[in-house]
């Protein structure tokens, strides 16, 4: 118990130490107005219900949205985008203010605010009508107004906190609050700033401002891969364009698949083409897939993506877990952005979470209704930003972001989460060795898996016989703990011992090898299974990571499918030199005559 005390101060000390943290968003601001009607009827003229409105709310969206999360979580927030001079404008101005978020918009007269409306009868979104058109690019005037407020803001910030240089995050959606001179005054100034978080649609657009940080959807990290593929089929090398020629035929995503080799027939998703497209012709407010991109697969395995196309398809890939993916490309996806920390949401499968040092972590999400994780991605990208301006380690970040966009989730409406709710939940959030017993049977420890999936918790997963505890296991065990959050050891029965090793094993019954495994403080769950694999336990556990011990790869690990299937990764650990249960049984055994013969060694201490 002492321990998970440790471990929420440790994790409530991150959010109290970005409290008043300065951070400056800027980018695609938008209002989020929510419609909620009954329906009892349907309509004579088309099978459609007929809606009576009962309430209307509206709450900021987008890079707002984000600037408020950070206000909400404790950090001093300012925000610079483009606002139109409208009644939507002003809507939006009331949320910033009601936020406590410093509001250094920039009204541009001529240009609508961008909103997206959603009716909804219950917590069913029925439809959403967008308004705000991306094709309405900001005037010379207009782009030297924002630089100028961005320049300000940031030299406020910065005097408010004593000279620190404060948070950037940009938040570009496509909307036509970042054209290219923005862009490269973000590129030129990167230095001003001392963390930089990004969340684009079109992360190819800033490869230059080598981020802190990227937040890219699954989709829009594929989507990047795609083009780097094609730039370099073309011999257009590593570098990715920043501005997109009207011909450019890699230029916007328009599906992606999973499942299926290139080539190979499958069901998809497709959104039509018609010929290339320009920057100008892409979907805009919706960010959703437009035409002219190559598409890009994902085959069976899981591993491959290729520049032949980019397919979103629900049904194809039945088996291949998308984190399998991103998690194989994250070593790309940090060349081709720059960032230290490339972070990719699977929505509500959580994410997968890399460092420039090779350090992954994954994270999980509970299932929502689509009209509850409306914005749920602004406050995770506010949290991470927040706990990696303030130090925290890579671990402790993407838990921090994970738990802080799963308690905004819980109603209809866009996420926003409060400082004090994340504080509470951290209270209330089970750490590894509370409440639970130490020993379980397989159906615990599924439960308790899912209170700490739930929690943002990373699950490793190995397993053996142990059947002499040395330190070769000891040190084997603390270096699999350090790979995530839960440490599940699965030991073998008696029985499977046996058919494993021989009839003279094991040595120890498994009541005592399982108790002395759960006395090491690196296990949090110890569980015995009667199989000769535990593939029935890895299915039940889906374990981020699943450890084995051997100089072999990883792609030599039975189970490794298996794992890599469900969505786990495999890692092998190196044993420790001279020290192994066979050694050790091999070395009294044969000292055992020795003793027998030798009177000197019978003789009692005096």
């Amino acid at each position: 118990m002492a321990g998970a005390a440790a471990e929420q101060r440790r994790l409530a000390s991150v959010v109290e130490s970005w409290q008043g943290r300065p951070v400056l968003v800027i980018g695609d601001a938008m209002l989020d107005e929510w419609r909620f009607a009954e329906s009892d009827r349907l309509c004579r003229e088309a099978p459609a219900p007929v809606l009576t409105l009962r309430r209307r709310i509206s709450a900021a969206g987008g890079a707002a949205n984000t600037a408020v999360n950070v206000a909400a979580l404790g950090g001093r927030a300012v925000l610079v985008a483009p606002v139109g001079a409208d009644v939507a404008g002003d809507e939006l101005h009331d949320c910033l203010d009601r936020a406590g978020v410093w509001d250094r918009t920039v009204n541009q007269h001529g240009r609508h605010t961008p909103v997206k409306r959603r009716m909804l009868a219950g917590s069913q979104i029925l439809l959403r009508e967008d308004s705000g058109d991306p094709d309405d690019a900001l005037d010379p005037d207009g782009v030297q107004r924002l630089l100028t407020a961005l320049d300000c803001a940031t030299e406020e910030l910065r005097a408010a906190a004593s000279g620190e240089r404060p948070t950037l995050v940009v938040c570009d959606y496509g909307l036509g609050a970042l054209p290219a001179p923005v862009r490269a005054w973000l590129v030129a100034n990167r230095e001003r700033y001392a963390t930089v978080a990004l969340d684009a649609h079109d992360l190819a657009d800033w490869r230059g401002l080598a981020p802190t940080v990227v937040t890219p959807s699954f989709a829009e990290a594929t989507r990047l891969l795609a083009r780097a593929a094609g730039a370099a089929r073309t011999g257009g090398g590593a570098e990715l364009h920043l501005d997109h020629p009207d011909n450019d035929p890699t230029d916007g995503p328009s599906e992606l698949s999973v499942g299926a080799a290139p080539g190979e027939r499958t069901s998809r998703v497709q959104v039509p083409t018609t010929g290339a497209a320009t920057r100008a012709d892409r979907t805009g407010p919706t960010g959703e897939p437009t035409p002219g991109e190559d598409r890009v697969s994902m085959t069976g395995d899981g591993l491959s993506v290729t520049a032949t196309g980019v397919t979103v398809n629900a049904e194809a890939g039945e088996g291949v877990d998308r984190a399998v993916l991103a998690e194989s490309r994250l070593a790309e996806l940090h060349a081709h952005t720059g960032a230290d920390v490339v972070a990719v949401t699977l929505d509500t499968e959580g994410a997968v979470v890399g460092g420039a040092d090779g350090e992954r972590r994954r994270s999980h999400s509970t299932p929502v209704p689509a009209s509850h994780a409306v914005g749920a991605g602004d406050a995770y990208l506010a949290a991470m930003t927040l706990a990696l301006a303030a130090d925290a380690p890579l671990s402790t970040a993407a838990q921090l972001a994970q738990l802080t966009a799963t308690i905004t989730v819980s109603d209809t409406g866009t996420c926003v989460c409060r400082r004090e709710d994340l504080l509470t939940a951290l209270e209330e959030t089970p750490a590894p060795d509370a409440g639970h017993p130490v020993l379980v049977g397989a159906d615990e420890l599924a439960a308790i898996v899912d209170e700490h999936r739930g929690a943002g918790r990373s699950v490793v997963f190995t397993n053996g016989c142990f059947d002499v505890l040395h330190p070769g296991h000891v040190r084997y065990l603390e270096q699999a703990r350090r790979l995530g959050d839960l440490l599940v050891v699965a030991v073998n029965s008696d029985g499977s011992v046996r058919r494993l090793k021989g009839p003279d094993r094991p040595v120890n019954p498994v009541e005592d090898r399982a108790t002395l495994l759960g006395a090491l403080s690196c296990v949090d769950h110890v569980v015995v299974f009667e199989e000769d694999s535990p593939a029935e336990l890895i299915k039940a556990v889906r374990p981020d990571v699943y450890v084995k011990g051997g100089d072999y790869p990883p792609e030599m690990v039975p189970e490794a499918p298996l794992v890599r299937r469900l969505g786990g990764q495999v890692r092998t650990l190196g044993y420790v030199p001279d020290r192994s249960t066979s050694r050790i049984i091999e070395r009294i055994r044969s000292h055992g005559p020795q003793r027998e013969t030798d009177p000197s060694l019978s003789r009692k201490p005096s």
